[in-house]
């Protein structure tokens, strides 16, 4: 674990630049994104879980246009860029860590013929490159835990957000009222000391001038969404191993167990944020 931010920075970006990581996120979780998905039923496949998460989370936003500039904070393989620019049209910065998935993302834009609509940008969330007030919305989803200092990340969003602009993201949290100590498998997994939880982004949202507009509790798919990495996982280990090293295969398999148990002891929490910053600030 560390309390370095920089070094947690590094971290992550050296985990999510690796072959393995690379190879199973763009394999098993959908092949556009890396994010937790809203379940219709347990067999549904991960990409349409995935879809669905953010045809839920844009019914949280407002005045969305071809006018309109939105970041992506943590954009993954830029599943969401790629769904927001071609729903609405309007410009989207894809601003994340790793270089692989960069790399990846802007071929998929290319190939899907959005790359003059979408900017992908490599760096960390906690210092963004860009002026005060420079976007409609701002958006993320399952990011901001890899983060040592998500108070930074969230005074980042507020700043670069125009008056009037959403903030609308998710997270894999810890409830509000966890029990200190029993997520110690799950820190360790991703090198962090804490998990955020949703008084904590309420709390640190009012305090950097956002209005908190809704939380959309949506628990019960993160036991669903884990559960279903796990069974992609084992049905398809043989394949995967060709790519995989057995002991990274065995690492996530052990990480989503745990994940999948701290959710079914209510020890977790999951769901859609939405923050305002107030007009004629």
């Amino acid at each position: 674990m560390s309390s370095n931010p920089l070094e947690a920075v590094d971290i992550a970006r050296d985990y999510y630049n690796s072959e393995d990581a690379d190879h199973f996120y763009s394999t098993v979780w959908g092949g556009e994104d890396i994010h937790i998905g809203i379940y219709l039923s347990a067999d549904e496949p991960v990409f349409n879980a995935s879809l669905r998460t953010q045809e839920r989370m844009i019914t949280h936003a407002e005045k969305l246009s071809k006018d309109s500039r939105v970041i992506d904070l943590g954009s993954g393989y830029g599943g969401s860029a790629r769904y927001l620019a071609n729903r609405f049209g309007c410009h989207v910065v894809a601003y994340n860590l790793s270089e692989v998935e960069n790399d990846r993302a802007r071929e998929l834009n290319r190939e899907q013929q959005l790359d003059e609509l979408i900017d992908v940008v490599d760096g960390n969330f906690e210092e963004l490159p860009y002026k005060n007030e420079q976007f409609d919305l701002v958006w993320s989803q399952d990011a901001f835990l890899h983060s040592p200092d998500r108070e930074q990340v969230i005074k980042e969003a507020s700043r670069v957000l125009k008056p009037g602009g959403d903030f609308i993201f998710t997270d894999p949290m810890q409830s509000d009222n966890c029990p200190e100590g029993v997520l110690q498998p799950i820190l360790n997994r991703i090198h962090l000391e804490s998990m955020a939880s949703p008084r904590f982004y309420k709390s640190v949202a009012e305090k950097h001038s956002l209005k908190f507009i809704r939380f959309e509790e949506l628990t019960e798919h993160l036991e669903k969404h884990y559960a279903a990495i796990l069974r992609e996982t084992q049905k398809n280990e043989k394949e995967l191993q060709a790519n995989v090293s057995k002991e990274y295969l065995e690492n996530m398999k052990t990480g989503l167990q745990h994940w999948i148990n701290g959710a079914q002891k209510e020890f977790l929490s999951w769901g859609i944020f939405h923050f305002q910053k107030p007009s004629g600030e």
